[in-house]
């Protein structure tokens, strides 16, 4: 009930991190005053550690993709926990706030050793009692930071933390909760859902399109941007998929809240790392993009850009690797999966079951002497 916009300008105003904050929020369903905040941060940093045995899995997990080595990790807390199974309000709080806290960990963890596998140095640094999550994560991830950066990090967690029960990888949680499955069950399918391209893989999929439109344009001259777009939208250039990633959205259309805030923020670290060109490039196609879409759509309806348009260039500003783009979203959203998923257990108490139509023309069974051959696809 409380305004994104509003809670980030009132961290921002009192220069502090956030993102804890809008995880307690979440979960409880009111702001802490700043004794339950300072406790809610302990539980944090007391949970973010891995455990020995799960430090040795990670070692031993091999893959190329962190999301899929993050729903492994988190099915196997499963096998870690007392009570995997019980649904009681407090031991589903126990656990969201281990996830919470564990995501940042794992993810970072998981990314070093991948390059490690790739014969690059490991560095595994524990995370430290008097740092935030977003301090936390960069430390863990690369060593050194700056407070912007790490302000920034924080202010991108905040938006990306919750976005109603609608989502695709949100409704995941939802429908596997109502069946009664434990949280690491639900948390996982729901990682499975966010790691689709169509989801949390598009703001990947953004600065693809900014590195096609910057190699192939002009980025100066409309025209040449212009031209260029047409033959994204169609399949003629690019991944070829027909898309323009980061414009429209299925509930925002005059703004969405969460891609201004980030804008402005993006505006502002471009101008203090030299990335000012690439910003005023997805401006462009923001501005243009948009326009080609209502024209093909014959549509004045209003559109506009979403959060993925500008939280991949964010993310590149502060020297995370494109491979942890959708991880961090995960690290965010958690919060908001582990708050859909208490409300559910608490409150469904029945379970989601989707009805379907079929539209095939009803057949006959016919013996398999019978049955006449079909045509198979070549292999």
């Amino acid at each position: 009930g409380i305004d994104v916009n509003d809670q980030v300008k009132g961290i921002h105003g009192e220069n502090r991190f956030g993102f804890e904050e809008a995880a307690f929020l979440l979960l409880s369903g009111y702001l802490p005053n700043r004794e339950e905040l300072e406790s809610f941060q302990s539980l944090i940093h007391a949970f973010m550690p891995l455990g020995q045995k799960t430090k040795m899995n990670i070692l031993d997990l091999e893959g190329s993709n962190v999301m899929n080595i993050l729903a492994r990790c988190v099915l196997e807390m499963y096998t870690f926990d007392e009570n995997p199974d019980d649904t009681s309000r407090d031991n589903l709080m126990r656990q969201s706030i281990d996830l919470i806290s564990k995501f940042p960990t794992i993810i970072a963890y998981a990314y070093n050793i991948m390059r490690h596998s790739h014969g690059k140095t490991l560095h595994i640094r524990h995370p430290k009692e008097e740092y935030s999550i977003a301090e936390n994560f960069l430390y863990m991830l690369k060593g050194e930071f700056s407070e912007l950066e790490a302000k920034t990090l924080d202010r991108a967690l905040v938006l990306h933390a919750e976005h109603g029960g609608g989502n695709n990888s949100t409704f995941t949680v939802r429908v596997t909760s109502s069946s009664g499955t434990d949280t690491y069950s639900s948390i996982a399918a729901a990682i499975g859902s966010l790691k689709g391209p169509l989801h949390g893989g598009a703001n990947a999929k953004v600065m693809e399109m900014l590195h096609y439109v910057r190699e192939n344009t002009d980025p100066a001259d409309d025209g040449s941007v212009t031209d260029y777009l047409n033959r994204l939208l169609d399949r003629e250039a690019g991944d070829r998929s027909g898309k323009l990633y980061g414009l429209g959205h299925a509930v925002y259309t005059m703004s969405d809240p969460r891609a201004v805030m980030l804008k402005k923020y993006a505006r502002s670290m471009a101008e203090k790392k030299g990335f000012t060109a690439d910003f005023e490039l997805l401006e462009k196609i923001e501005t243009l993009g948009i326009r080609l879409l209502q024209e093909r759509r014959r549509s004045d309806t209003p559109m506009c850009a979403n959060v993925d348009l500008y939280s991949g260039l964010v993310y590149t500003m502060l020297g995370i690797p494109e491979e942890l783009f959708t991880p961090l979203f995960a690290s965010a959203r958690i919060s908001g999966w582990c708050a859909n998923r208490i409300e559910e257990i608490l409150t469904g108490k029945r379970i989601m079951r989707p009805a379907y139509r079929a539209v095939t023309i009803r057949g006959e069974y016919v013996p398999i002497e019978a049955r006449t051959p079909q045509l198979l696809p070549e292999a």
